[in-house]
């Protein structure tokens, strides 16, 4: 198996920032281990057990910790599934499967059986958002309400990305210092967050760079059966994804498209402020219970 880490010692490292991360939760979580055909998936469930079911999908290199962190507010009002997407997280099979077909969206339909989640609301971060929408373009029907945020797979990375983000990246592998990492995340980041700049400068070093694959785009008809209402959230200073273009072209893309928004001042990694985390949540909470 190609590991998505360089060694076993960077994979441990990284499933120490999971701990850390998981520390930070005010609301108690459990842990769940599934067996997919896919590999083992590392699932963290909390909020009330008798809420609505809504599945969490983390960003790339991040964690159900991460993720959970960052939206936790989402948990005094569903029941909420976090799950360790295979081969981004450490905590479960860490082989990156295809993102050239539909695998990813197998999987995830393979992990909704194992929580015998019929049909749950799905929010998806980044890649988190790919893997969203290989599971609407598969199984359709397995989707009550769904919202994407800065999702990947629906626009190609602007090319000042490379020059603003890469170059700066790549310069801080060379010779990682805190000063190239903060010039690496400045374009990234939208706020400063030591926590979180200290884990994206460990977890950059840590996988196999080498291995991680950007995602096919998005058919045009490949949604066609989605009936579940759908939301999406884009980035006004993603270099990622430029979040007028993700806008334009899901407009294109999903036929169950009810809103949009284009967050402003707001780059790939939104802001970490409890002041985003509520605006966000609320915002996801308000449309999956309209």
């Amino acid at each position: 198996m190609a590991s998505t880490f360089k060694s076993p010692k960077a994979k441990d490292r990284i499933i120490d920032w999971f701990d850390r991360f998981r520390g930070r939760l005010s609301a108690p979580t459990e842990t769940c281990r599934l067996d997919t055909p896919f590999g083992e998936t590392h699932v963290l469930v909390g909020g009330p057990e008798d809420a609505p079911a809504l599945v969490l999908l983390h960003g790339q290199m991040a964690t159900s910790a991460h993720v959970l962190v960052e939206m936790a507010p989402l948990l005094e009002r569903f029941r909420v599934y976090a799950v360790d997407i295979v081969g981004q997280s450490p905590m479960g099979h860490d082989e990156l499967l295809s993102v050239k077909n539909n695998d990813y969206g197998a999987w995830l339909r393979d992990v909704l059986d194992g929580l015998r989640l019929d049909k749950p609301h799905v929010v998806g971060v980044s890649f988190g958002g790919f893997v969203a929408l290989r599971l609407a373009a598969l199984a359709p029907e397995r989707i009550e309400r769904l919202a994407l945020i800065v999702p990947a797979g629906v626009v190609k990375s602007h090319w000042s990305g490379w020059f603003k983000i890469g170059i700066p990246m790549a310069m801080y592998l060379l010779a990682p210092t805190q000063k190239r990492l903060e010039a690496f995340l400045a374009h990234m980041m939208t706020t400063r967050d030591e926590e979180w700049e200290a884990y994206m400068g460990e977890v950059f070093q840590a996988v196999n760079l080498g291995r991680v694959k950007i995602p096919r785009l998005a058919k045009v008809g490949e949604f066609d059966e989605l009936r579940a209402p759908t939301i999406v959230l884009a980035a006004d200073k993603d270099l990622s994804f430029p979040g007028e273009q993700v806008i334009s072209r899901v407009e294109k893309l999903i036929p169950s498209l009810e809103a949009t928004e284009l967050m402003a001042d707001c780059r790939h990694c939104p802001p970490t402020t409890d002041e985003f985390r509520g605006w966000l949540t609320e915002r996801i909470s308000g449309f999956f219970t309209a």
